[in-house]
């Protein structure tokens, strides 16, 4: 069997990353990104890349650090708002955006990593997000159809994997990343923790290892806080 245990999150992106390619990044916000393979990514130096992400993480941190080096080409996202430099670059014309309603993106990707190549939504019939898109009616009912969205590498970050690459995934960090692990041809996961093959439960495993080609501990981790909210003294 093929180790898929890498020293550091350069090594685990030696040869897989090139220009022009479509990468998918887990991840809400701050919350279950890829950090340390992010910052890989950035420094291989690729350009004109599309990325997949829901909201690129925030200035100076996630796919941010992307933007701000400019090898990032088009987005398809589903929110811009805490990340001013996305939505600096896309008013200015510079930045390509495919905007998805959440749960469209969301379906897309699942429908990617199961093979589906399109599927029909009742989400956002009669606008913008129609436009130049097959809309069919089906029990007196109008649905525009989606295609599924397949990348050429995924990034993940997980709680903890068994050196074979089966992946749990903790609380909120359950997000994008678990439909992104199945939804391109070269997954790459970064987690917290990894124990030996067979010390996980079955029954916890959400990523199971067939999906995951590499695999890097990224530990230790200075979780950030996107937004901070606290009681004012009283």
């Amino acid at each position: 069997m093929a180790n898929k245990v890498y020293k550091d999150a350069k090594s685990a992106l030696d040869g897989v990353v090139r220009d022009g390619m479509m990468v998918m990044c887990g991840g809400f916000g701050l919350c279950g990104i890829p950090e340390k393979l992010i910052l890989a990514l950035r420094d291989t130096g690729v350009k004109d890349l599309t990325c997949v992400s829901n909201n690129a993480g925030v200035d100076g941190a996630g796919l941010g650090l992307l933007l701000e080096t400019r090898q990032i080409k088009k987005m398809i996202s589903s929110y811009v708002g805490e990340n001013k430099i996305f939505a600096q670059q896309y008013l200015a014309g510079e930045l390509e955006l495919e905007f998805n309603p959440q749960g469209t993106m969301s379906e897309r990707i699942r429908a990617g990593g199961a093979g589906v190549p399109a599927f029909f939504t009742p989400t956002g019939v009669g606008t913008i997000i129609a436009e130049g898109k097959e809309v069919r009616e089906f029990n007196g009912r109008k649905y525009v159809m989606e295609t599924g969205l397949f990348a050429d590498v995924s990034l993940v970050k997980a709680w903890k994997a068994d050196t074979v690459g089966n992946l749990v995934y903790r609380k909120a960090a359950r997000n994008f990343n678990p439909m992104m692990a199945t939804a391109s041809r070269f997954t790459v996961a970064e987690v917290e923790e990894i124990v030996p093959a067979g010390a996980l439960d079955p029954d916890h495993i959400h990523t199971p290892g067939i999906y995951v080609k590499r695999l890097i501990c990224g530990a230790p981790y200075d979780k950030k806080i996107e937004q901070r909210t606290v009681r004012k003294a009283a």
